[in-house]
């Protein structure tokens, strides 16, 4: 069965057609914003940590488990969400997913017990995870083919943003009002997010619609399996380190909250060039930005665990780390999409459920390290994912082409 060609269903789309007018851009700007705010929303929990832990009477691992959640719930509902809305307009699906965002994010807020609040982050998972399979396919969709990039790094500019503003800024309300406002506050930016996407995304009718069996097929393809391989390396080492950042740079750095919540802006700063250098390079040479992204990832981790008992070096690792988180979203999807471009909606599928599994196996891994071993260890764990990623990458990773050549001259030399 050969897939449509999405060139031709793109041209087709009612914003490709015109790049000049504002319309296609403010409609790639809603999808972007929407990402802020999931982004904002999933790892909101990551700058309160120590507050939730506190309040609700649990151990950091155990609060690891908000993290975990919504990434596992996510991983099932990246497939089923896309495969099960079939024909139906992409515009309905995401204004959908959006309002499941607000539902959850009120949930926590007004959760009564721990469990109703891990209820709270199951519902954001579906979200999540519905949102980025579909979300990062409409992109490219929503402008013609030779701008797709720009739109994509558009919306991966919203996961930065996410790391700039969104997780610092509601550590700090937290820190000033409590974590419950903060999750409040998530809320109402989902409800912007709402209204901007009703009235900004035209219809979207699918290019295809994805079955279950369509979805090995990308497995088959070399490229794409060694993408998602370093994929789930990649997210479980730096979510491993990442969930733990807050209680690391507080009971090894021996920061104060407030210094806690300025550093976590810096990573988020750091992140946003980071996603503008990598979105550049990646274009370039998918391979190298792949490596380099897992190699500054796995040092600033690894060096953090050895020197974070020393401020100063501790705030410029982390600067560094961010500048690596950065750029790792739009790396790994950039290789996805070179691997695949004619299966992109399930490609996005298999990538956001990798994501999300690893995700949830980082946050686990890390908080099992951080109750057994104290909190230093999840940035080990962290740095030898992150370091496995960029080796793989630099042994498996070579164009076939390139081995091809290789393997000729070898056998002439033999001769």
């Amino acid at each position: 069965m050969h897939a449509p060609n999405n060139s031709s269903a793109q041209a087709n789309t009612p914003a490709a057609s015109d790049d000049t007018a504002a319309a296609p851009w403010l409609a790639v700007l809603s999808v972007g914003i929407g990402a802020f705010a999931l982004v904002t929303s999933e790892f909101l929990p990551v700058g309160l940590l120590p507050a939730m832990a506190a309040e609700l009477a649990i151990s950091k691992g155990q609060a690891g488990l908000m993290i975990t959640t919504p990434g596992i719930v996510a991983a099932f509902a990246a497939i089923f969400v896309t495969v099960g809305s079939g024909r139906l307009d992409r515009r309905i699906v995401l204004l959908a997913l959006t309002a499941l965002l607000i539902a959850s994010n009120l949930l926590v807020a007004l959760a009564p017990s721990y469990g109703a609040i891990l209820l709270g982050r199951a519902m954001l998972g579906v979200g999540v995870g519905g949102f980025w399979a579909i979300g990062s396919a409409i992109g490219p969709r929503l402008v013609s083919p030779q701008h797709a990039s720009r739109a994509m790094s558009i919306i991966f500019a919203g996961v930065s943003l996410g790391t700039v503003a969104g997780v610092p800024a509601g550590a700090l309300v937290g820190e000033l009002v409590g974590w419950r406002v903060a999750f409040g506050a998530a809320s109402a930016i989902a409800v912007l997010v709402f209204i901007g996407q009703l009235f900004l995304l035209p219809k979207l009718p699918p290019t295809q619609a994805i079955r279950l069996r369509q979805l090995p097929m990308i497995f088959g393809i070399r490229k794409a399996r060694l993408g998602l391989i370093a994929t789930a390396m990649l997210f479980t080492g730096q979510f491993a380190a990442y969930t733990y950042i807050a209680p690391f740079l507080t009971q090894v750095s021996h920061l104060a909250a407030g210094t806690v919540s300025a550093m976590l802006l810096v990573y988020g700063a750091s992140g946003f060039i980071g996603n503008i250098v990598g979105g550049w390079a990646a274009g370039r040479h998918e391979r190298s930005a792949l490596m380099v992204t897992g190699a500054v990832l796995g040092v600033s981790t690894l060096a953090l665990a050895a020197l974070g008992s020393h401020q100063v070096t501790a705030m410029l690792l982390v600067a560094i780390w961010g500048f690596g988180f950065g750029a790792m979203p739009i790396a790994v999807q950039t290789w996805m999409f070179k691997a695949a471009p004619h299966l992109m909606e399930g490609s996005s599928a298999l990538f956001v459920a990798i994501v999300q599994v690893s995700l949830a196996s980082g946050a686990l891994l890390g908080g099992l390290a951080v109750d057994h071993l104290g909190v230093a260890s999840a940035m080990v764990v962290g740095g030898l994912f992150a370091l496995g990623c960029a080796l793989t990458i630099g042994i498996f990773g070579k164009p076939p082409a390139t081995a091809a050549v290789v393997a000729g001259v070898a056998g002439k030399a033999g001769a």
